[in-house]
Formats: structure tokens, C-alpha cells, sequence
């Protein structure tokens, strides 16, 4: 690094503790072990676990263990590393949770010798949650003069789904006399979709498949490197972690040239953010050393090689690369390859496409990989075939290695090696005859195949072009389809392969159908299950919805929004294959059927949050947004985590510009969904989805269709309906009989709130909706504040305090004017819809 940038990069490191605020976890235990005295680390407070003031939330088994303190400790030991706790026997400690989710659990090691314990004797094992993540553990090493650096740090990243974790240290007494110790502990949560499910990719022998359910692995920390940049401490970081340089890894230091900006990244929804990795981070990086002219003439790579647990096993560990564009002085102008331990983990890298043609914003990329006998991950970049010869270049900003503990077998991708074995002893024995065989078969279908086969119509004969669009990727916080055969810079699939994934169009495999054809659930080559939409051979019918699913979807990637794996436009045909959501349509399981529990009022709630969520991510991630006009609770989709993702987006339109206020547009929707205000004037802005969805929390809330022709007038439309009595401060009269005596009356008034805001007649009087995710969000809050459950409800609320802001009743619209769209109602057996987004369907995608 010259000076220059060092003296910048410095400067910079100085001013941002003070920058940005630190991320606030709502769990955060930080133990001071074997001391009734508070401590202090990197500014954070460690309070004693001796402290009687701690008892309704810790749980020490004190009889079990004792306190040890340090008589003679360095001046420069910091006063957590001067006591510690012993386990002579099995002890543990307990915390109580406010909430489940992904904890960071670190644990502070220091050894020293009093009251005749020798420290670097123990020898013990730890559970977490019952999952065993330390051995047979020794610590063993000789201090130096700074003994800050001589602790040792052991951090473990892991789902928690109950509201008590118990960590159990367990002495190994092989020797008669065993015991545990520990200085330190913190227990705090980790932020939302730290670790996901989707998009990771496995890399090995056998090319890149996809890797699920990582999030139920614990993760424990190896390497967490800052490439081409210095030591970073928990001052540094907001979830307190230490990053440390790359020098000391590289294999051909020449072939690297250490790059720095000085600009802040710029982070956009749906990439990385500062609790992936702070700042710095992503303000340097190592690029391929173009100023080396004995190097520059030959093709070559930078190349890390990381040294992890070996032992002649193999052991899977996750890496997670760090990318943000800080050298490329406009876009498209980078793209680079990924290898790892050798394997082609990720080609031609346009960090452009990727980051919504935004230079200077973060992401990130998960990859599994098995480690050899050798010990060591090697991790390489190196330019594309598609950079020009004078643009040849590759980065990394960042890089951690987690060991995977307790992997769990059934998650493994790789076949096991006898397998393989036994698969390459057939093929060499067999490929010979299967060769012989093709030659004969290729001369007899040309001997046949004499006369000209008719020549099949492109799909220009039918009227449109085909569509170009733009590419995917696995990264996680995008949720981009996994690597496949079919590439990441086209999502066409073949239609052969569409046919060997729904069986030939199997009507067994029928789980929908509408006004464009029918919904098959399909399997690809890489095992991924897919929903398949097929519209009519020959049809053009839906042609504007199939083009605008393949334009917006394309583009856009979230948790919370169904993805797009591909496309298929061959032989006039008109084919969407999206992911495949196991639980299916919200509608479904609001009115579930006999055997099923019905939703609780936590998970109604935090499926509305993931879907306020997406539409949040489409009207705002944008420079114009993207308006979805057809929300609903049949186009709410639920995976098997019941995580809410929003579909169909066959009637989306791009929002207006900058200097625009609304899109002027022929009126499409759903009877009972649709904005009074967009079918009047048709003019359509982001609220006319705010105005469904505020319809669409209304029919959680009480169980019942938008429209339902059968009932008395003043209730046969929801909005109007539930509009009544939330006004009359008399919600809880008419919401699901199953959640009375289930819902506080404080959650239930700010969801009442929420619902309310969102059906304002008038669109300006509508909330964003990233005021409805908020207020959402706090009802959840207000629900899980404490443990008691009201059984009965205060009818005294006063209805001042709702602070209504709407005074005129949504209505329906006319039934002269036609609508694209649908009739809901849940209790008929609703026929095909006409518009091209609707999917019927009782069985999910």
C-alpha cells in the first residue's frame, strides 16, 4: 500500500466509530465469568456473572463451578482476562431470549494459575443449544508482552428457536482431575438474514449446486480477512468483530497491487450492509498488479491459501467473499472469475449487473466447500474471457472462512467417495460400448432422416423478438437463483429441459391454472424444485404479462419476492419457471381445511412483515420503483419457514420519474384489492398498492374474502366493513374467532391503525410502505413485550388516539366498468382468471 493511501485509509479508520451507529441487538449478554465486578472491552461493559442483579435473566450453576481471580496479572491485562470461572463438574449457564433467531456466541479464553489451577491444564468440552461446538478443547500457548493478543477468542454463529440457551461446559477427566474454565462470554443477536438459506453455492469436483438450510449449521469462525487493508478492531465494527490483513496469505505477492478509496460505499437494498462487514472493508481491495511487465504479458490469477483444520477428514466450511467495485472508472467494465481449492466456483463476475449499475456498492457472496488433507483453502480471482485485453483485471475486498460444525449428512450436495468410485469404475468399463453405441445410432437416424424435416416457426413469426435481459446470481442477500447449467447471464432454459422437469407437461403435476395456461410443479437437472408457468402452445394471449414478469423479475431479487429462475421462448412457446414456495398462497392458509392449525397471531404478523417488506424493496430499490397492482393474498406466497414472498408480477408497472407524480394506465387489478382512487382518475402511483395491502391486513386480521356477495350489503365489502368498526374502536368484534384471547389490545390497536391508514381514500393520506413495515413491526413488538396474553379486550380504548386521517368509506366499483382482474371469493370454487399473474391453486407452487 504506498503512502498516500495509507495516510487516507488511516484518517479514515480514525472518524468511523464516530460516523455510524452501532447495530443494537435485541439480545445482548456480555459476561465478566468468575467476577461479581462490571469490565470493560473495547468500550463494551462485561458485567460480572456473580451479579445476584442478573438472576431473572442468567442462570449460573454456581454450585458446580468457582470464581478464580488472577493475583499477579500484567498492567497491561485487561480486568476481563483477570478472573475466570471453573467447572470441576458439568456446569452451565442459561440465558433467557427475548426473541429466536441467529445469535453470535463468543467465548474469551486466558490462561494464568492460581489457587492451584494451572489454566493451560483444562481440557473440556461446550455445548450451545445442545449442539456440541467444542471437543476435547485445550488452551495451551505461551503470552507475549502484549497479553490483549494472547487471548483466545472461539466465535460461534448459530439458530436459536428457543427462548432459553443453555451453554454446558463439561470437563474431560480422563486424567481423574478435569475441569473447564472460561473469562468471557457474549451471547448477542445477530441482524436479520445474517445467514440464509438461499443462494449459497457448493463448489467441488462435481461443479456448483446449490447448498440449503446452511442457517441451521453452526458456523465457527476461522479466518476474517480485510484484503488490502489493515487490522480492524471491534472499535471498527458494528457487530465488534477483528478483521485482520492479507499480506501474510497471499502466494505471489507480486501479482497483487493494493487499491483504496476514499469514498464511502455506497449500499443498496437487497446487497450487503455494514453489519456484513463494515466500511473499511469494502474501501479496499487487492486487484490484479497490471504494472508488473514481466507478469502482465501472461494470464494469472491472485491467489490466497488460508490454513483451516485438517486431520485427514474432510471438513465443509463456508467462505463468504466480499466485493464492492472501487477500481473501474465506469460501468461494465470489470468481470472476473472465482475459484476456489482450485474448482470454478463463479465465472465471469459483472459486479455492475450485479449491484444495479451502481460503482462503490457492497455484496457478498456464500460458497460451501470441503477442505482436503492438504488443510488448506485456496481462494483465486482472475479475469473473464469476456474482459477486453486491456481491461483484464479481478479484486476482493474481503474474505471469511467459517468451519461448518455438526454438519448434517442429509444436507450434503457430494455423493460419498465410495459412490464416486464405483460411478468412474462403470464409466471407464462402459464408455467405450456407449460410444460405439452413438456412432451406430447417429448413422441410422441420418440413414432414416432422408427427407427435410419442416422447419419449426421462430418466435418472431408470432410477432414478438425475443428479450434480452439481464443476468442472475446466487448472491445471498439477493436471493439469486443458484448456479445452474444454464449459466448466470441468461435465464433462457431450454425447452427440453422444461419437459424433463414437468414429466413432459405431466397433468399430475397440474398445481394451477389460469386465463394463460397451466402451473406445473417440475424438477430441474440440479435437483431445484420450480414452479413452471406454460402459457397456450400458439397463443399470444398474455404476451404484455410474460414480457413484463421477464423485464421486472429479471432485475430484481429479495427474500421476499419470488424469484425468477428462467424463461423460455422456444418453438412460440411462452414459459416462466419461477422457485418453487412449498406452503403456497397466504389465502390458502388463512382459510386452511380440516387438520390444520391455523396461523398464530406472531406468524400473521411476521408474514405481513415480509411482504410489506418486498413491496418496500420494489416501490423504493429503484430509481422509478416498480408497482406491483395486483396484491393479494393469493399472490402472497409462504415457503416452508413461512417466509412471505410476494408474486405475480404480470401487471407491474415501472413507477413515474422523478418529475412525474403518477403513471396514467388502463385500471387492471382484483374486485375488493383495487384503489378507488387509481380506478377513478387511472392514475397509478405506489399507494394504490398500499391501499390493497391495507385490504390485504384486513383479511388476516379476520378471516374473511375482500368480497363476499352472500352476506348482508353493508359487509360484503371487507374494507368498508372493517373500516366501521376499527372506527368505532370495536375491531376485536369481528376478527378470527381463533385468535380471541390470543392478540394484546395494544398490537391489535397499531394494527388496526396501520390497516386503517393504508384504505384512505385518498392516496396522499396513505402511509409509505415503509411507515406500514415499521408500524408492523412494532405491533409484533407490542405483542411479544411480555409474556401475558389479554383474555379479554378494553372496549374504553379511545377512538381519538387512533389519530384517523380518513373520513370517506372506500366502495367498490361499479360493475359497468370491466376490470382485468378477479372475482375473490374464497368460499366458490373461483374459476381461471383472465389477466395473466393469477395462479388458482390449492396446493401451493
Amino acid at each position: 500500500m504506498d503512502t498516500k493511501n495509507l495516510i487516507l485509509h488511516f484518517i479514515f479508520l480514525i472518524f468511523i466509530p464516530f460516523s455510524f451507529s452501532s447495530f443494537i441487538p435485541i439480545d445482548n449478554y456480555l459476561l465478566n465469568c468468575g467476577s461479581n465486578t462490571n469490565s470493560t472491552l473495547f468500550n463494551r461493559l462485561f458485567i460480572g456473572d456473580d451479579d445476584k442483579t442478573n438472576k431473572d435473566s442468567i442462570f449460573l450453576s454456581l454450585d458446580k463451578s468457582i470464581s478464580l481471580t488472577n493475583q499477579n496479572p500484567s498492567p497491561n491485562l485487561p480486568t476481563l482476562y483477570q478472573s475466570a470461572r471453573i467447572f470441576t463438574k458439568m456446569g452451565s449457564y442459561r440465558f433467557m431470549l427475548k426473541q429466536n433467531g441467529t445469535f453470535f456466541v463468543r467465548f474469551h479464553f486466558f490462561t494464568f494459575k492460581a489457587q492451584g489451577f494451572d489454566l493451560k491444564d483444562a481440557n473440556f468440552s461446550v455445548m450451545v443449544g445442545g449442539k456440541l461446538v467444542m471437543s476435547n478443547f485445550n488452551v495451551n500457548f505461551k503470552h507475549s508482552n502484549d497479553s490483549t493478543n494472547d487471548a483466545i477468542i472461539k466465535e460461534f454463529i448459530l439458530k436459536v428457536e428457543s427462548n432459553l440457551l443453555e451453554i454446558v461446559f463439561r470437563p474431560v477427566n480422563d486424567s481423574g482431575f478435569g475441569f473447564g474454565f472460561v473469562n468471557g462470554i457474549e451471547v448477542f443477536s445477530a441482524p436479520e438474514d445474517f445467514v440464509v438459506d438461499y443462494g449459497t453455492r457448493f463448489v467441488g469436483p462435481f461443479g456448483v449446486k446449490e447448498y440449503k438450510n446452511l442457517s441451521y449449521n453452526v458456523l465457527e469462525t476461522i479466518h476474517r480477512i480485510n484484503v488490502g487493508g489493515m487490522t480492524l478492531t471491534p472499535f471498527n465494527d458494528t457487530l465488534w468483530r477483528t478483521w485482520i490483513p492479507d499480506k501474510d496469505f497471499l502466494i505471489f505477492k507480486e501479482a497483487a497491487k493494493t487499491v483504496v478509496s476514499t469514498h464511502t460505499p455506497d449500499y443498496q437494498k437487497g446487497g450487503a450492509t455494514r453489519e456484513i462487514a463494515p466500511d473499511s472493508v469494502y474501501m479496499t481491495a487487492q486487484e490484479m498488479n497490471r504494472d508488473n511487465q514481466s507478469i502482465l504479458a501472461s494470464q494469472f490469477n491472485i491467489t490466497w491459501n488460508f490454513t483451516v483444520a485438517s486431520g485427514g477428514v474432510r471438513v465443509r466450511h463456508l467462505v463468504r467473499l466480499h466485493f464492492c467495485d472501487i477500481v473501474s472508472p465506469a460501468l461494465n467494465l470489470l468481470y472476473f472469475d472465482v475459484y476456489i481449492n482450485g474448482y470454478s466456483a463463479y465465472k465471469d463476475v459483472d459486479l455492475s449487473s450485479l449491484t444495479f449499475h451502481m460503482l462503490g456498492s457492497p455484496l457478498y457472496v456464500d460458497f460451501v466447500v470441503d477442505s482436503d488433507d492438504s488443510g488448506v483453502i485456496q481462494i483465486s480471482v482472475g479475469p473473464s474471457d469476456l474482459s477486453s485485453s486491456m481491461r483484464k483485471n479481478a479484486i476482493l475486498n474481503g474474505a471469511e472462512i467459517m468451519k461448518l460444525v455438526n454438519v448434517n449428512d442429509s444436507d450434503s450436495i457430494v455423493a460419498p467417495r465410495k459412490k464416486r468410485l464405483v460411478l468412474v469404475l462403470v464409466g471407464s468399463i462402459f464408455g467405450g460400448i456407449v460410444v460405439l453405441l452413438l456412432v451406430v445410432a447417429v448413422f441410422v437416424v441420418c440413414w432414416r432422416c432422408r427427407k427435410k424435416k419442416p422447419k419449426l416457426r421462430s418466435v418472431e413469426s408470432v410477432g414478438w423478438t425475443p428479450l434480452r435481459v439481464f443476468g442472475g446470481s446466487s448472491l445471498s442477500r439477493m436471493s439469486y437463483p443458484s448456479p445452474s447449467s444454464y449459466g448466470h447471464f441468461s435465464l433462457k432454459i431450454a425447452f427440453a429441459d422444461i419437459q424433463l422437469a414437468t414429466n413432459n407437461f405431466d397433468e399430475s403435476l397440474i398445481i394451477g391454472s389460469g386465463g394463460f395456461g397451466m402451473v406445473y410443479k417440475g424438477v430441474l437437472r440440479d435437483g431445484v424444485k420450480v414452479a413452471v408457468k406454460r402459457g397456450m402452445p400458439g397463443s399470444r394471449q398474455g404476451l404484455p404479462e410474460f414480457q413484463s414478469e421477464i423485464t421486472i423479475l429479471s432485475k430484481i431479487r429479495h427474500r421476499h419476492l419470488v424469484s425468477l429462475v428462467g424463461f423460455c421462448e422456444e418453438n412460440s412457446e411462452m414459459i416462466l419457471v419461477y422457485e418453487y414456495v412449498e406452503k403456497g398462497p397466504l389465502k390458502d392458509l388463512l382459510y386452511g381445511s380440516e387438520g390444520l392449525q391455523p396461523l398464530s397471531w406472531k406468524q400473521r404478523l411476521e408474514i405481513c412483515i415480509g411482504a410489506a417488506r418486498g413491496l418496500h424493496y420494489l416501490h423504493t430499490g429503484f430509481s422509478q420503483g416498480i408497482i406491483h397492482r395486483d396484491i393479494k393474498s393469493t399472490n402472497i406466497l409462504l415457503d416452508e419457514n413461512y417466509v412471505a414472498k410476494v408474486a405475480d408480477f404480470g401487471l407491474s408497472r415501472s413507477g413515474p420519474c422523478i418529475n412525474e407524480t403518477h403513471v396514467s394506465t388502463n385500471v387492471k387489478g382484483s374486485f375488493g384489492y383495487l384503489d378507488p382512487e387509481y380506478f377513478r382518475r387511472q392514475q397509478l402511483t405506489d399507494k394504490s398498492d398500499v391501499y390493497s395491502f391495507g385490504v390485504v391486513l384486513f383479511e388476516v386480521l379476520c378471516v374473511r374474502p375482500a368480497v363476499d356477495p352472500r352476506l348482508d350489503r353493508e359487509q360484503v365489502n371487507l374494507a368498508e366493513w372493517a373500516l366501521q368498526w376499527q372506527r368505532k374502536g370495536m375491531l376485536e368484534h369481528i376478527i378470527d374467532p381463533y385468535l380471541v384471547g390470543k392478540i394484546k389490545v395494544s398490537s391489535l390497536k397499531k394494527f388496526g391503525e396501520t390497516a386503517e391508514k393504508c384504505l384512505a381514500e385518498d392516496g396522499v393520506d396513505r402511509p409509505s410502505m415503509g411507515d406500514v413495515l415499521w408500524n408492523l413491526e412494532y405491533s409484533l413488538q407490542l405483542q411479544e413485550r411480555d409474556q401475558e396474553v389479554n383474555v379479554t379486550y378494553d372496549d374504553s380504548i379511545d377512538n381519538a388516539e387512533l389519530n384517523v386521517t380518513s373520513s370517506i368509506i372506500p366502495r367498490n366499483p361499479p360493475n359497468s366498468m370491466r376490470i382485468e382482474g378477479d372475482y375473490d371469493n374464497n368460499y366458490s370454487n373461483v374459476s381461471a382468471t383472465k389477466f395473466f399473474s393469477q395462479l388458482m391453486t390449492s396446493d401451493g407452487r
